[in-house]
């Protein structure tokens, strides 16, 4: 019960709100003040550490297939495609998609089918790494800003204390 009452002392002392009207973000920052832990942490390592195996190979099918040497390959690919099967094989009579290349293009439907929602879904993924990360930052920031305002309270009480000392010592001198 203690520490609850301490949690809520820091809550009025320091935000000036009862410990009902924090935020989970606040209480956490404040638990955290009251046990003198750390709050700052790598939030990369943190959401690879929690990605599964979908979710790492969708970052890097994403990585890949939104890269200039995959758009390049897959060029060459293609332009390599139409010229073997309407310049090499085609007046041979043996060209396997003869123009207007239809497996060819249903081949581009497929890839464009199976690619698309793995790259929405590390775009997804990486919308969350953008909304923890920020939440967290908003954390050290309050953290932050609640020990500068503790370490000001010290140094006002140090400062008082030696205008005491100053005032109580000028007294004596003077009689």
């Amino acid at each position: 019960m203690t520490a609850q009452r301490t949690v809520d002392d820091l809550a009025l002392e320091l935000l000036g709100k009862t410990s009902d009207a924090l935020s989970p973000a606040e209480r956490r920052v404040l638990q955290r003040i009251h046990k003198r832990e750390t709050i700052s942490q790598d939030m990369g390592v943190v959401h690879e550490e929690d990605a599964t195996f979908g979710e790492r190979l969708s970052d890097h099918v994403a990585s890949v297939g939104g890269s200039w040497g995959f758009i390049i390959s897959f060029g060459v690919v293609l332009f390599g495609w139409m010229i073997l099967n309407s310049n090499i094989l085609g007046p041979m009579g043996k060209a396997f998609d003869p123009y207007p290349f239809i497996f060819l293009n249903l081949m581009l439907s497929t890839l464009a089918a199976i690619q698309a929602p793995i790259i929405m879904m590390s775009q997804n993924r990486q919308a969350d790494k953008d909304r923890a990360a920020a939440s967290h930052d908003y954390e050290v920031n309050l953290r932050a800003e609640l020990e500068i305002l503790r370490l000001h309270e010290k140094v006002n009480l140090l400062i008082e204390k030696v205008d005491m000392i100053a005032s109580t010592q000028t007294a004596k001198g003077q009689k």
